[in-house]
């Protein structure tokens, strides 16, 4: 499960430095196809939007993410979460993404956009033989007009973006009750209806 618990007291000055240090600069050069989303009262609290990549099922897609830093970050890798609901083989039911980078792989200098650039390869070249979703990684590997079907139908239902352009990457966003609680539950209304649209088609894949 996600924890909704900052981090920043756990974290030594020298790693917030670190930290505040590279979402600057994440800000002022973000790459391409990804927004970078920062909390002015919590720096552990990262999110991302990332567009589905052309050529795949999440084209046309808007995926929101989130990044949990630990206690022990940099030393031991933060937990990646879709916050969309996405098909795909290597992100589990409650979002959670699996991935090298953030397993066996990761090293301390690795920064966070490392971190999104690989989960943005993960939409191009998934990874079925470390499925978390066993169903995607099955229908990958055997039946991939299947698969590619219910990855689009999912993109349909819930990446596509509902809000207006007002949202810009980098800006910090507001707490519980404030004007960006609100939008998005508006754009959850929005997004209840047009589930209830497609939810007869999504039945039939």
């Amino acid at each position: 499960m996600m924890s909704c618990v900052s981090n920043v007291e756990n974290l030594p000055p020298q790693v917030i430095r670190q930290l505040s240090k590279e979402l600057s600069s994440l800000c002022q050069n973000t790459p391409e196809g990804i927004k970078i989303f920062t909390n002015d009262e919590d720096i552990t609290d990262i999110q991302a939007t990332i567009e589905g990549p052309a050529g795949t099922p999440y084209a046309g897609g808007s995926f929101r993410m989130k990044l949990v830093l630990g206690k022990s970050f940099p030393a031991e890798p933060p937990k990646a979460f879709f916050l969309t609901k996405i098909f795909h083989p290597n992100v589990a039911t409650n979002g959670e993404i699996c991935v090298n980078t953030l397993k066996k792989d990761w090293k301390p200098e690795l920064g966070i956009k490392h971190i999104l650039l690989t989960v943005k390869c993960l939409l191009i070249v998934p990874n079925p033989e470390s499925a978390l979703n066993e169903e995607a990684g099955k229908l990958l590997l055997e039946q991939y007009e299947d698969y590619s079907m219910r990855a689009k139908m999912f993109t349909e239902i819930h990446a596509k973006p509902l809000r207006p352009a007002g949202e810009n990457a980098c800006s910090s966003r507001e707490g519980g009750d404030g004007p960006m609680a609100k939008k998005h539950a508006g754009d959850k209304k929005s997004l209840d209806k047009k589930k209830k649209e497609k939810k007869k088609v999504l039945k039939r894949l």
